[in-house]
């Protein structure tokens, strides 16, 4: 089939990859412009951008869609068949979601209409689902709401982090638009209730508060590793916190109250058991303990 591709993020590359391997001829991928990162502040191409020269695919990257009548009129041009999408980052128009024959195709990561938006891995475990998956949908204009082509479903065991998610659901969506493109399963409407959001994160996301549970807690370290991460404060010194464990415990929230970095929180307790001051490597507790005291009774994230 004649398809363009519209990906920003390493979630998209293997769908991107999938598509050239099957034998689709893409056009054209789409993608997010290069951006400032790093110490010099460099433009850096996104990873679908990168992926898609190494393929030797055209990459165009609009720095919007609504009103883009040149961009739009290029798009036409394509004569596509069908356009595939996995988390653009860009929301297609109208008029954008018409130009190709059978419309554009949307790799979405969690099993709809739960999970809407823009960090559906990240709200799965945040959330404590047993399960989630990869969504195959018919776009339309409204935020991840179009009827369902096909899905794939993964369980989330009770320590899964946010990398193991995202890469099995990267590989299953992959492998579903291929059978969507093959098989044109009809569209089923997706179910009336039971809809939910996951807005898109920042780095104000990361800060822990330990008056949640934690149990909340917990899980935020996981669905959080490696983007936005967690962090707490020791004084004023910021502190990564890169694993914990439930633990037995109680006391105000945020307290030490071991020498083992087992801290209180708003019910239950954590141990920290890995972690990261700033300008220096990830440690382990008892490595981290040995370069700096944390005395029961000291206060994190005061």
């Amino acid at each position: 089939m004649r398809l363009a591709f519209m990906g920003s993020p390493d979630f998209a590359v293997p769908a991107l990859r999938a598509l050239v391997a099957a034998g689709h001829e893409v056009v054209a991928a789409y993608c997010q412009p290069p951006r400032p990162a790093g110490r010099g502040q460099n433009l850096q191409p996104c990873p679908v951008h990168r992926a898609a020269e190494a393929l030797g695919l055209a990459v165009r990257y609009p720095a919007k869609l609504r009103g883009n009548t040149e961009a739009l009129a290029e798009f036409a041009a394509l004569d596509l068949d069908a356009a595939v999408v996995a988390a653009y980052g860009l929301i297609l128009p109208r008029a954008w979601l018409d130009a190709p024959k059978r419309g554009c195709i949307n790799i979405h990561a969690s099993l709809l209409p739960r999970w809407r938006g823009a960090a559906p891995i990240h709200a799965a475990i945040l959330a404590g689902d047993a399960e989630t998956g990869v969504t195959i949908m018919q776009m339309d204009e409204g935020l991840d709401t179009g009827p369902m082509l096909m899905e794939g479903r993964i369980t989330l065991g009770p320590r899964i982090r946010l990398p193991d998610v995202h890469d099995a659901l990267a590989a299953i969506g992959a492998d579903l638009v291929l059978t969507v493109l093959a098989d044109n399963p009809p569209a089923v409407p997706q179910p009336a209730e039971g809809a939910t959001y996951a807005p898109k994160l920042s780095r104000a996301d990361a800060r822990i508060d330990w008056s949640k549970t934690a149990v909340a807690i917990e899980r935020q370290v996981r669905a959080f590793d490696p983007w936005p991460g967690t962090f707490t404060t020791l004084g004023t010194d910021p502190l990564k916190v890169l694993d914990v464990a439930l633990a037995d415990g109680e006391g105000e929230p945020g307290e030490v109250l071991d020498n083992a970095l087992t801290v209180a929180c708003g019910e239950g307790a954590l141990r920290i058991t890995r972690l990261q001051r700033a300008g220096r490597a990830p440690a382990a507790a008892a490595d981290f303990l040995r370069g700096l005291a944390v005395l029961p009774g000291s206060k994190l994230g005061a």
